[in-house]
């Protein structure tokens, strides 16, 4: 249960992301371009900014074609309007979406959503597609989101990019190992698990094809994204099939964990939701066409079955298609063993305030608005150990692996902001969500329309100068390795020069200039420090220690927090 509470907590609260539709747009002349699918005409987005939304990159992966390898979309019948975003993939909506209207618990969306959106500046085109190209991939744990939440906009006018939000298949649809549907192949791909990545594939060779129509150079892509979507970067560095789509690779808050055929399909005791568990409740006659056409109704309610909800599943499968089948991590041992381009990986200094938010053991709340830290000392110290935690593995060991075999264009990153102030005279946001899981994405893209109705808190008045100018700084070193391969010193903008990853740690910090701004800090973390760290720390008594490993153990089911219990002396709940 505590790993489907943070799952929950990461959908709730980047379910209150998203920017705000404005009134519908009228199509733009200058934006009409031809591709291969026919004629698409765009809008423009806002002054200096240009934008094409909704855009298929594949055809709808539904019936026959679900849990296939996406195929070539159709031509256009006629002039396509890009003129809104699409309908998100299908997906179960969480209890944060009720701000903007939208019933929590819904299964919504539809399979035809292999879509993306595209911002470029003012004027590019074919004629001057010269523009690095960065493309988006949203998180959200891989069984929400949608591309609708993220405008590329403000980048794109800013830094001169091109770039390109992508949506794909989500959850049960994107991941499942099931050896019926792989015999059943009828293209090499379709003997995958994956197909989230397939779908991320897709969108990179759709962008290979055609970016430049839209001022962009297929010869530097970018991809990024944060948590499952900072996974599914790492998932495309490993990929051989994404071998050539990109160029670099920036990981926000992400991971390297995968799972096994054997134990995501259910040949593997002991396993969660596996495909076969479910396969067998939504289709007991065992044909695997009863599966493909089967209600999503029908495959999202198999997974509450055992009263866990359909985020408990395996996600990325160790296929042999999509990812190698020795693990995800142990592809970034030797350049030769996964896309070895120029890599940017980080973490945020508190990522898991945003879950413990949501713990009752750990905050009161008051008329459904108030929300207060029962004990401030533990609340803080809790989310250190966490986001160590992460960080070790999403950093530290990754870049450390890739170093180690001989990659050296590794860069690191920890984002400190976390000067939101208080809510309502005298709820303390710098301390409940500090330098939280997310917090790092409005920054990154200049756009702070992002978490709803705490924007006005969050982003305020008091921070907007320094806010400002770390938002800036983002953008600049995002931008200049999407251009160059190296983030340096964020192009002409004279920033400190930001060195590569060394085995004894250095990282760049990013704050704001109240707080030192952008600083190089040094030194490594281990999960045996962690734990000696733990075990030493005398502002703990033995029942918080004991909260303090379960966090993490519960979080982390992975070798890496194994025995940690029975190491610390506390009992598994």
């Amino acid at each position: 249960m505590a790993r489907m509470g943070f799952i929950l907590a990461a959908a709730l609260l980047v379910s209150a992301c998203g920017s705000r539709e404005p009134a519908p747009p009228e199509p733009h002349a200058p934006t009409l371009r031809t591709i291969a699918q026919g004629e698409i005409i765009g809008f423009e987005h806002s002054p200096g900014a240009w934008a094409w939304r909704g855009v298929p990159f594949a055809a709808a992966p539904e019936g026959d074609l679900r849990w296939r390898a996406p195929r070539p979309a159709p031509a256009f019948e006629g002039r396509f309007d890009a003129l809104h975003t699409p309908e998100r993939c299908p997906q179960v909506t969480s209890a944060l979406e009720a701000t903007s209207g939208v019933t929590p618990g819904e299964l919504l969306g539809s399979e035809d959503c292999l879509k993306l959106d595209i911002y470029a500046p003012a004027g590019a085109g074919p004629d001057n597609a010269g523009r690095p190209v960065m493309v988006w991939i949203h998180g959200g744990a891989n069984v929400w989101g949608y591309a609708g939440q993220y405008d590329g906009a403000q980048l794109a006018k800013d830094q001169d990019v091109v770039v390109v939000v992508v949506q794909y298949r989500l959850g049960p649809l994107g991941f499942f190992a099931h050896d019926d549907l792989r015999n059943d192949a009828r293209d090499p791909r379709d003997a995958a698990a994956n197909f989230a990545l397939l779908d991320q594939i897709a969108a990179l060779e759709w962008v290979r094809d055609n970016i430049a129509q839209f001022g962009g150079d297929a010869g530097r892509v970018t991809i990024f994204g944060e948590s499952a979507g900072g996974h599914n970067v790492a998932g495309l560095l490993a990929s051989p099939l994404a071998s050539g789509l990109f160029h670099r690779a920036i990981i926000q808050s992400g991971s390297v964990e995968s799972v096994s055929w054997a134990s995501a399909s259910g040949a593997e005791p002991g396993a969660t939701n596996p495909a076969h568990d479910i396969a067998r409740t939504v289709a007991p006659d065992g044909d695997v066409a009863t599966l493909r056409n089967a209600s999503l109704e029908a495959i999202y309610g198999a997974y509450q079955r055992d009263g866990s909800p359909f985020l408990n599943l395996p996600r990325m499968i160790e296929d042999g298609v999509t990812l190698p089948q020795d693990g995800l991590a142990n592809a970034f041992a030797s350049p030769d063993t996964f896309n070895a381009v120029p890599v940017i990986t980080g973490t945020n200094r508190d990522e898991m305030k945003l879950f413990n938010l949501f713990r009752d053991d750990l905050v009161r709340r008051y008329f459904g608005v108030l929300i207060f830290s029962r004990d401030r000392q533990l609340y803080d110290i809790m989310a250190d150990y966490q986001s160590r935690v992460w960080r070790v593995l999403a950093v530290d060991e990754p870049a450390n692996r890739m170093i180690a075999g001989g990659h050296g264009d590794v860069w690191a990153y920890r984002f400190d902001w976390d000067e939101a102030g208080t809510a309502l005279f005298i709820m303390d946001l710098s301390h409940l969500l500090g330098a939280a899981h997310a917090m790092e994405i409005p920054f990154v893209f200049n756009h702070f329309d992002f978490f709803g109705r705490l924007d006005s808190t969050l982003f305020n008045s008091r921070n907007a100068p320094g806010r400002e100018v770390l938002a800036a700084a983002m953008g600049a070193y995002w931008a200049e390795f999407a251009r160059s391969g190296e983030p340096g010193t964020g192009g002409p903008t004279n920033l400190p020069e930001w060195p590569r990853w060394r085995s004894d740690g250095l990282l760049m910090r990013f704050d704001s200039p109240a707080a030192n701004g952008q600083e190089i800090i040094t030194g490594t973390d281990s999960m045996e420090r962690i734990e000696s760290d733990l075990m030493g720390d005398d502002r703990l008594d033995a029942e918080q220690r004991c909260m303090v490993v379960s966090a993490i153990a519960d979080w982390r089911p992975l070798e890496a927090a194994e025995g940690l219990r029975e190491r610390t002396g506390c009992p598994a709940e």
